[in-house]
């Protein structure tokens, strides 16, 4: 039995890799041949890790609707040229504790009102308002507190606070198995924790949040190296909770819900018919083009931009991407630059085939097309990524809307290089060269 081409083979990987794709991007619930199907979603448990997910596209605000807090900040104990600061860092530390809730494209500002400083959070896809206020509103004050011998007497407060963590993450007891949150101080945190373990050995240590004891585990020995581990009996949600808000800081001026609803999409259903409308009138328009300028080629192009398509949609449940409607916007300009690279190669073609036999023609115009279609590519993913502001730089203040569209437009760009230049060229190997005469 012969075996198969190098080309064949990476063309049946391609296959597969589309399939996976598919199974991905199709719905929770779909139709098909007149039967209902239910997509499964991924549910995995191994020992202690748990993987969850369900595969289902996160739209933004603008599309789906979400939550709308505002905060309003107790500046009273702050003199008047320390306020602006202090609003500031509020604002960031709000932000920090959206992105470690797991919200991707908050919207987080302030604002003034009668004199009042005011903090607007839109939480696009959450729905439970109570949930997400306590998180980001709870001032999570920890402290670390002697335990006296006296019954009854009450703890004395040490020195060392949540203001010397540098990190807290979600791990598992090694005793109990049971949810817990690591703690690691900064170098003079550390310090103060060896002090004190050492001052109190053989004796209880409580760790206090909010004013209520949550753990009190007896010291061993003089605990140095700055870590240490808070455990109580937590809930997996609990811990993951108390990691985010160790990690995220205490707020630096006391806050109060002042309001919040949830809101639906603001561009209404009948405006994203339209828009859906529109990106498939000018995807099947870019088909067509392609058929009709290079014939088979387009063919092999067009196929090309089909799995550009799910490989796209798969990528966007996978991470998860939120879809807004600049985001689509910026999904409907990576389609044409998908094919661009295959413009390039194909009049690249033209110019070469009649040099040279077809197979010889065909390898010669993707090597020679490459450094065009590299440097063209690299130069639109530098501007998305300005674009997507990911080091948060104060002096581009980027909105959401604009992160969304250079994220979905970089998303783009990348794997239309794959499709331009793996999918498609191998396609054309065993498609094209295979029937050459």
């Amino acid at each position: 039995m012969p075996s198969l081409s190098a080309p064949l083979k990476k063309v049946l990987l391609i296959f597969l890799l589309t399939l996976i794709a598919v199974l991905i991007s199709l719905p929770h619930e779909f139709s098909l041949l007149g039967k209902r199907f239910t997509r499964p979603n991924l549910d995995l448990k191994v020992g202690r890790l748990e993987i969850k997910k369900n595969f289902d596209l996160v739209l933004g605000l603008d599309l789906a609707g979400g939550s709308h807090l505002v905060f309003e900040a107790d500046m009273s104990a702050l003199p008047p040229d320390k306020k602006k600061d202090a609003i500031e860092s509020l604002r960031n530390v709000i932000e920090r504790r959206v992105n470690f809730f797991g919200i991707s494209e908050p919207n987080v500002q302030t604002s003034s009102f009668e004199k009042k400083e005011r903090i607007i959070v839109e939480l696009p896809g959450v729905k439970n308002t109570k949930e997400a206020a306590d998180l980001i509103g709870k001032v999570a004050q920890l402290v670390f507190a002697e335990v006296p011998e006296a019954t009854g007497s009450a703890l004395i407060s040490t020195n060392l606070t949540g203001a010397d963590l540098s990190s807290a993450k979600v791990v598992f007891d090694s005793t109990t198995g049971k949810p817990a949150v690591s703690i690691q101080f900064t170098k003079e945190g550390g310090e103060k924790f060896a002090t004190i373990t050492e001052k109190n050995v053989k004796k209880p240590l409580a760790i206090v949040l909010d004013g209520q004891p949550v753990s009190a585990p007896i010291v061993q020995e003089k605990i140095t190296g700055g870590s240490a581990q808070i455990t109580g009996n937590f809930t997996m949600e609990e811990a993951k909770t108390l990691a985010i808000q160790l990690n995220a800081g205490a707020l630096p001026v006391p806050v109060k819900l002042v309001e919040e609803r949830t809101v639906g999409a603001t561009l209404g259903a009948e405006s994203v018919a339209r828009s859906v409308k529109a990106g498939l009138v000018g995807l099947l328009m870019v088909l067509i083009f392609m058929v009709l300028a290079y014939g088979r080629l387009g063919l092999v192009a067009d196929l090309g931009l089909v799995v550009f398509g799910v490989l796209t949609l798969a990528l966007y449940k996978l991470i998860p991407v939120v879809l807004t409607l600049p985001g689509i916007a910026g999904f409907l300009l990576s389609v044409g630059m998908a094919v661009d690279s295959n413009i390039l190669i194909f009049e690249r073609f033209k110019e070469e085939k009649p040099r040279r036999p077809i197979p010889d023609a065909l390898e010669v115009s993707f090597g020679r097309a490459w450094d065009s279609i590299r440097d063209a590519n690299i130069a639109t993913l530098v501007t998305a990524f300005i674009l997507a502001n990911p080091f948060d730089f104060s002096f581009l203040q980027t909105s959401g809307p604009v992160r969304g569209f250079a994220i979905t437009l970089a998303l783009g760009i990348g794997i239309s290089l794959f499709t331009g230049i793996v999918v498609s060229r191998n396609l054309l190997r065993v498609f094209i060269k295979g029937n050459a005469k």
